[in-house]
């Protein structure tokens, strides 16, 4: 029995039709001292009898799976019986495809399956499945809301870009608007971009999210949107109608030449235990935009963005975060709200006009 006042362990359900991938799945998790693998279920009529027995925290799920497809499982547990669940996909795009629709599905998060590789891909893949689970484990389902465990910062955008010793800038037609978002950032974000008006002024966004996913996210919001979407490239320009989403695992900066904004999609350690991290682009944004940009943070767990939020504020940037009403997680605006960064806290519903409105 757990002694009084020890904090209570995540416990999570692993289903997954590969033995290895349950293997290698609970070894990661259960070597974080916040979490609990309480069992693994070959295929969602396995899971249900876990579920029947002890109701988990957290569900890892697969979408592909015998019997009945991890979709379909996704669906039934939403209706029946909420419960927080990660999506545990391959870096395919038929893979990224799926956990997009089971993202609008009602899962909370994305991760991809664990691969023996390398000793640092695998320390940061453990760094983000943990990571992930406990943010999901904080998402309100239900009719209660668990209190998000503190995750420790690892790096800081000093690792990526250094501070300027000044954030002189001269003034510009054109606004940059900046957005970092994390758990439950991927419908946040459909809400957002879709109420933008097609001449909406650039847009440049971090969401936590793999490698691979991040092309299929972008394609399916350039199918609803009036703007523009695509997953940032190196060099692309920071335009008016256009949003460019960074890519999965790589961090996202701006850059200026002239009148001219542009992005550079760069390698580099983990910031704030993220890659791509928000940190790194709000410090560029206030770095090469300054005055000239908005500031946008969402729903998302941690910290990642509070700091940057707060140094594009003291380059003259207008800040808005997103509430804690509307929020899946209120982590990384209340943060960015305590660092003193953000000048407004609104609805998500209220951002997008609110920004237009900013930038005429």
């Amino acid at each position: 029995m757990m002694a009084s006042g020890t904090p209570k362990k995540i416990r999570v359900l692993i289903v997954d039709d590969s033995a290895s991938v349950c293997q290698a799945l609970a070894e990661v998790l259960n070597s974080d001292p916040d979490i609990q693998v309480i069992g693994t279920a070959s295929d969602p009529y396995v899971a249900v009898e876990h579920i029947k027995r002890e109701i988990p925290d957290v569900i890892t799920l697969d979408v592909e799976m015998p019997r009945m497809d991890g979709l379909t499982f996704l669906r039934k547990i939403m209706s029946q019986h909420p419960i927080p669940v990660v999506i545990c996909s391959s870096l395919t795009d038929e893979g990224s495809e799926t956990a997009m629709a089971a993202l609008e599905s009602g899962a909370v998060e994305v991760i991809t399956k664990p691969k023996i590789a390398a000793v640092d891909f695998l320390r940061e893949s453990a760094i983000r499945i943990c990571d992930v689970v406990k943010s999901a484990a904080s998402v309100r389902v239900g009719p209660s809301r668990p209190i998000p465990p503190k995750i420790a910062p690892k790096l800081t955008s000093d690792a990526i870009i250094a501070r300027p010793a000044s954030f002189a800038m001269l003034k510009t037609t054109e606004k940059v608007v900046a957005v970092g978002a994390s758990t439950g950032g991927t419908e946040a974000l459909r809400t957002f971009l879709m109420s933008l008006p097609e001449d909406a002024p650039g847009i440049v966004i971090v969401q936590h999210m793999p490698e691979k996913f991040t092309t299929s996210f972008a394609a399916r919001l350039d199918s609803l949107c009036r703007v523009s979407v695509k997953e940032a490239a190196d060099n692309d320009s920071v335009i008016r109608g256009q949003v460019l989403i960074a890519p999965g695992n790589r961090h996202l900066l701006l850059k200026r030449s002239g009148a001219r904004y542009y992005v550079e999609i760069r390698d580099g350690p983990l910031v704030c235990r993220h890659r791509p991290s928000v940190d790194v682009l709000f410090r560029s944004v206030a770095r090469y935009a300054g005055k000239n940009s908005v500031g946008v943070i969402m729903t998302g767990m941690g910290d990642d963005g509070a700091r940057g939020m707060l140094e594009l504020k003291e380059a003259g940037a207008t800040n808005i975060a997103q509430d804690e009403a509307t929020c899946v997680v209120f982590g990384m605006p209340a943060e960015a709200i305590k660092l003193g960064g953000v000048d407004r806290v609104l609805p998500l519903g209220s951002l997008a006009h609110e920004v237009v409105r900013l930038c005429r």
